[in-house]
C-alpha cells in the first residue's frame, strides 16, 4: 500500500519550516515529511513568531514558557538544575535542536492541560536516572516529555535516553498527537498513553526505532484511534506494544527483532495488524494478537507506508536528530 503524505496546511507552516527543513538537494532523498502528519496535521507550532537560539537552561526556560509563539533553536548542550526538572511548556511554541547539537540534559518539558499547538523535533533529552531508583524507577517521575491534556502535538526525530521513568509520557486526554521518526532507546518505562476513563484521544505513532527498552513500546491504553505503522522494535525485554482499555488500534507493516510479545490486546481493545515482520520473538501463551475490526486510518488522512522490510535500515539511518534539521 502506498499513499501520498497529505500537503495540506503547507502554507501556514512556511514560517515553521525555515528553521525546521533540509536544503533542497537534501530533502529529495529523505523519506519522511518536513511538515507534521498524521492526528497532528496542521500542528504549525511556532510559525509567526520569533526565532531564538538558546544555550542555557535560563533561555530555554524563559522561551518554552512565554505566552507569545516562538520557534526555539537549541544549539549544544543544556544542562537542566534540579535533576529532573520538566520545563514547562506553553503553547504555539516550536522547539528543535540544531543539527546534531541540540541536547537537553538531566531534564525534560512538560506540557499541562489546555497547551496546544507544539513541535518538539530534532532534540536529544536524555540522563535523569536515579541509581537509588532502581529497579521500578517509581520514586522519581523523571519524564523526557511529559504531556497532561495538551492537544495537537508534534514529537518528531528526538533521540530520547536513559530517564528515570517514561521517555514518553502521554497522559490523561492529550489528543491529536503525532510521534514520529524518533530513537527511543534504553530505557525501563518507555512510551505509555492513558491514565483516563475517557477515550478521545487520537494518535499517530510512526517510524520510531525502539531499542533496548523494557515496557510499554508503547502502552496504548483508553485511545479513540490509534494508527501505529513502519516502527522498528528490537531487543524489548519484556513487552512490545500492548493494546488495553478501549482502545481502537491498528498496527501496519512494523518489524520486531528480538522482543517479548511484540503486540497484543486486551480488555475491551480492538486490534488490527497487518504487514508485520516477527523475528527471533515469542508471544506468552494466551496472548490475542488481534481482535475486531478497530478502524481505518485512510478515512481521517493520507500517508506512507513503507514495506517492513526496508523498515530496520531506514530507520537506523533516520530515526532520531538529523544532521539538516533545524538550522
Amino acid at each position: 500500500m502506498l499513499v501520498k503524505p497529505m500537503i495540506a496546511c503547507v502554507g501556514l507552516l512556511a514560517s515553521a519550516l525555515v528553521v525546521l527543513s533540509q536544503p533542497a538537494a537534501q530533502a529529495a532523498a529523505i523519506p519522511y515529511s518536513n511538515v507534521p502528519d498524521g492526528f497532528a496535521r496542521g500542528t504549525t507550532g511556532g510559525a509567526g513568531g520569533q526565532t531564538v537560539t538558546v544555550t542555557n537552561q535560563a533561555d530555554l526556560n524563559r522561551y518554552v514558557t512565554a505566552s507569545e509563539p516562538y520557534i526555539i533553536r537549541v544549539a549544544g548542550t543544556v544542562n537542566i538544575s534540579p535533576k529532573g526538572t520538566e520545563l514547562r511548556v506553553a503553547s504555539n511554541k516550536t522547539i528543535v535542536g540544531v543539527g546534531l547539537s541540540g541536547q537537553v540534559v538531566g531534564g525534560g518539558f512538560i506540557l499541562r492541560a489546555g497547551v496546544s499547538n507544539v513541535i518538539i523535533r530534532n532534540l536529544t533529552i536524555r540522563d535523569t536516572r536515579m541509581p537509588d531508583d532502581d529497579p521500578g524507577d517509581d520514586g522519581y517521575d523523571y519524564d523526557a516529555i511529559q504531556m497532561d491534556t495538551a492537544d495537537r502535538i508534534w514529537i518528531d526525530h528526538n533521540r530520547l535516553t536513559r530517564v528515570n521513568d517514561g521517555l514518553i509520557d502521554s497522559r490523561k486526554d492529550n489528543t491529536n498527537l503525532t510521534v514520529s521518526w524518533n530513537h527511543i532507546v534504553d530505557n525501563n518505562k518507555t512510551f505509555g498513553i492513558g491514565w483516563t476513563e475517557n477515550v478521545t484521544t487520537r494518535i499517530t505513532i510512526h517510524h520510531n526505532w525502539f531499542q533496548n527498552n523494557t515496557t510499554r513500546n508503547p502502552a496504548v491504553d483508553n485511545v479513540a484511534y490509534g494508527h501505529l505503522y513502519n516502527n522498528y522494535l528490537q531487543n524489548i525485554r519484556t513487552s512490545g506494544t500492548h493494546v488495553r482499555g478501549s482502545t481502537k488500534a491498528v498496527i501496519e507493516n512494523s518489524y520486531y527483532d528480538g522482543v517479548r510479545d511484540p503486540y497484543y490486546v486486551t480488555d475491551k481493545a480492538e486490534l488490527v495488524q497487518r504487514g508485520e515482520i516477527v523475528v527471533n520473538s515469542s508471544w506468552a501463551s494466551g496472548r490475542v494478537k488481534s481482535k475486531g475490526s478497530a478502524f481505518n486510518p485512510s478515512s481521517f488522512y493520507s500517508y506512507t507506508l513503507h514495506p517492513a522490510a526496508d523498515i530496520p535500515a531506514m530507520l537506523r539511518q533516520y530515526a532520531g536528530p538529523q544532521s539538516g534539521i533545524g538550522l
